[in-house]
């Protein structure tokens, strides 16, 4: 496992969940609150192990947590099951592909915020809940798959930067033939 991912993920999960809570301008403007969390959650469980995933969904859960109205703790179960749920299944997807990173991100987005509405529900906390929920549910699905291709690219070139690059290979083949003699 390398650390440095782990801590980069972590670091951009925070800066995002501060993001997420200082800029109202969307939600001004759409009447919706976007999420970021499920797109880094799709990087994660397609590109790191399970201890960096439940990390962050620990982590990232109790940090949007603590910034919203949702009781705390309410988000780490679906995120890390959305997480899981990719990361099962990581050999058949197509990771390098900008339209499957955008579904991925919409499926992620649109799943954990509707499993943390239903554990909203059954707990005593009341949600507004109405038509206008379904508007915002789409927003938010949209926008989440819209900023995964971004995390992508933006987790790629950091470790592209700052990761050391392997040496080349060198011109011995092992399965060449020597002869020798004369």
């Amino acid at each position: 496992m390398n650390w440095f991912n782990t801590i980069a993920i972590l670091v951009a999960a925070y800066l995002a969940v501060f993001f997420q809570g200082t800029f109202n301008e969307l939600r001004y403007w759409v009447g919706v609150q976007i999420d970021l969390l499920p797109g880094i959650m799709v990087f994660t469980s397609l590109g790191s192990g399970i201890v960096t995933l439940t990390l962050l969904a620990v982590c990232g859960g109790l940090w949007a947590d603590s910034l919203s109205a949702n009781p705390l703790g309410i988000s780490m179960l679906p995120l890390f099951l959305v997480g899981l749920l990719i990361h099962r299944s990581r050999e058949f997807i197509l990771r390098d592909q900008p339209f499957a990173q955008f579904v991925l991100g919409t499926a992620a987005t649109a799943g954990a915020s509707l499993l943390t509405l239903l554990m909203v529900i059954n707990t005593n906390a009341q949600p507004l809940v109405g038509w206008f929920s379904l508007w915002q549910w789409i927003v938010l699905s949209l926008v989440g798959g819209s900023v995964t291709p971004l995390w992508f690219r933006l987790f790629d070139w950091i470790s592209e930067t700052l990761n050391y690059r392997p040496l080349g290979g060198s011109s011995f083949r092992p399965d060449r033939e020597i002869k020798r003699g004369r």
